[in-house]
């Protein structure tokens, strides 16, 4: 039997290899016309796993934003309250995640300007204004859950302090030192590089090789069971999600003048919503085609475009599914595991399992992933706002450092409050959550419509499968823009 689950992990993982090497050229092939490029596609060029490795670089970018605490949480999550079931729900945010940062990579070569450029030259100023202050205000609102998940990292190591205790104990002070620390370092970082992109790529191809090993290691000594994880892919909702695809709210129960009991609503579909969510990023995908700019790739890099948005998108799946599958294996089931608040509290939890070893190696996971999109967050809110409001889309530029620096500092800042007061910054978390109604249909909208335009023709035409992945992507983002407004009348006007 253990030679038979070697067999299955070695066949499956030289056919994830294989998909990730030949599926490009299959997507390449419906991108180009003329029967040289058809030739060139049918005979790529011999590479190696490590060199296709060094030559991606802007999806590995945006694959580590999105592989951040919120997504480590989330996948550990569901695999702890679902096992295996949910592994569907990776894969087909993979594949959509894949083809909108395909069409993100071609848009940013074929068009002559940004995306946001290019909606205020065709529409109008103030279109590109609401999408670039929508993202920035969403990156920023949420960037003190980066900061939080560094300490989340270091968390298990440090001494655990009385809740009840007043003033700042040793242990505040070194939390509040590493989150300033941090942050002026990166700070002192984007000031001092004339040239981000580099050592950005570099630095981001490191965290997320990091992560692969460190969530790899717990994975392996998990064990997980091989059927049960294939079984997986077969698409199931959780109970009681069939019929109810939006939240459910109760009314509170009164008596007379008197609640008897309060309002709550419940929600069936939230693991599949918070998984789908945590690797679909149309935020992420967005900024890719100003990685690709930013790399000075052209259209003789379309090939190369798709393998990398491949190969990237194959990567966060896969750390998101080791981190599932390993909760799955070890945590599923288990009735003395405790509420997971944070990625911390999981990492605590594989202690007693596997020894101090596999909370080390959780944590340095968790680090890498908080750390990469601690940074990046910022710079995609930083460039963004820039880039909208016309001054211009380019990391090495004075504005998008600006706006950048100013992200950071705003999530520093809510970090600091949540660490001191011990208190979850509720209106800061709803208004993000109302600037995502708006922000991201936006920019759904915006990517359907650039990759539409009448003028892109021939060479520059984006085929039809792209198309209608961004025309699938605009109906899920709205979609659960729809959800989002439940929930936030719920928590404006009903919850006591």
């Amino acid at each position: 039997m253990p030679e038979l689950g070697a067999l299955a992990i070695e066949t499956a993982f030289m056919v994830g290899l294989a998909s990730v090497r030949y599926w490009p050229d299959y997507l390449y092939l419906h991108q180009t016309a003329t029967m040289s490029e058809f030739r060139m596609a049918a005979e790529p060029e011999s590479r190696g796993t490590f060199s296709v490795w060094r030559a991606v670089g802007p999806a590995i970018i945006t694959a580590s934003v999105v592989l951040g605490p919120g997504s480590i949480l989330s996948a550990s999550k569901i695999g702890y309250q679902h096992g295996y079931a949910m592994v569907w729900v990776l894969a087909f945010a993979s594949l959509m995640m894949i083809g909108m940062m395909a069409l993100s990579a071609r848009l940013g070569v074929v068009l002559k300007g940004t995306l946001c450029d290019e909606l205020a030259r065709r529409d109008g100023r103030w279109v590109a204004v609401i999408t670039g202050v929508s993202l920035f205000l969403i990156a920023a609102c949420f960037q003190f859950g980066n900061n939080l998940g560094v300490l989340a990292a270091i968390d298990p190591f440090l001494p655990q302090t009385d809740p009840s205790s007043t003033g700042v104990s040793i242990v505040g002070a070194i939390k509040l030192a590493v989150i300033v620390g941090l942050n002026l370092i990166i700070i002192v970082a984007l000031i001092g590089f004339k040239e981000l992109y580099k050592p950005i790529e570099l630095l981001m191809k490191a965290m997320v090789t990091l992560m692969m090993i460190a969530f790899a290691a717990n994975l392996v000594m998990a064990q997980p069971d091989l059927l049960e994880l294939l079984a997986g892919l077969v698409p199931i909702l959780p109970e009681g999600a069939a019929n109810t695809l939006f939240p459910q709210i109760e009314e509170a129960a009164m008596h007379g003048d008197v609640v008897v009991a309060p309002a709550r609503m419940t929600d069936n579909l939230t693991p599949v919503i918070a998984m789908f969510a945590t690797t679909f990023s149309i935020a992420g995908a967005f900024y890719q085609s100003y990685l690709v700019r930013k790399k000075g790739w052209t259209l003789a890099n379309l090939r190369e475009g798709l393998v990398d948005s491949a190969v990237g998108v194959a990567v966060l799946g896969l750390v998101s599914l080791m981190i599932m599958v390993t909760a799955a294996a070890v945590l599923h089931g288990r009735d003395d595991v405790g509420e997971l608040g944070s990625a911390a509290d999981v990492a605590r939890q594989l202690a007693p399992l596997f020894g101090n070893s596999a909370t080390v190696l959780f944590c340095l996971g968790i680090f890498a992933g908080a750390f990469s999109s601690f940074l990046v967050n910022a710079m995609i809110g930083g460039t963004m706002l820039s880039d909208g409001i016309g001054l211009g889309g380019d990391i090495d530029q004075r504005w998008p450092k600006v706006f950048t620096v100013l992200a950071l500092m705003i999530g520093m800042g809510v970090a600091i409050y949540v660490e001191a007061t011990g208190l979850r910054p509720v209106n800061l978390i709803i208004f993000a959550q109302a600037m995502t109604v708006l922000g991201l249909p936006a920019l759904a909208i915006a990517m359907l419509r650039l990759a539409t335009l009448s003028d892109l023709r021939g060479d520059k035409a984006v085929p039809w499968i792209l198309k209608f992945v961004a025309l699938v992507a605009v109906v899920i983002v709205i979609f659960l823009a729809v959800r989002t407004c439940i929930v936030l009348y719920f928590k404006l006007f009903m919850a006591t």
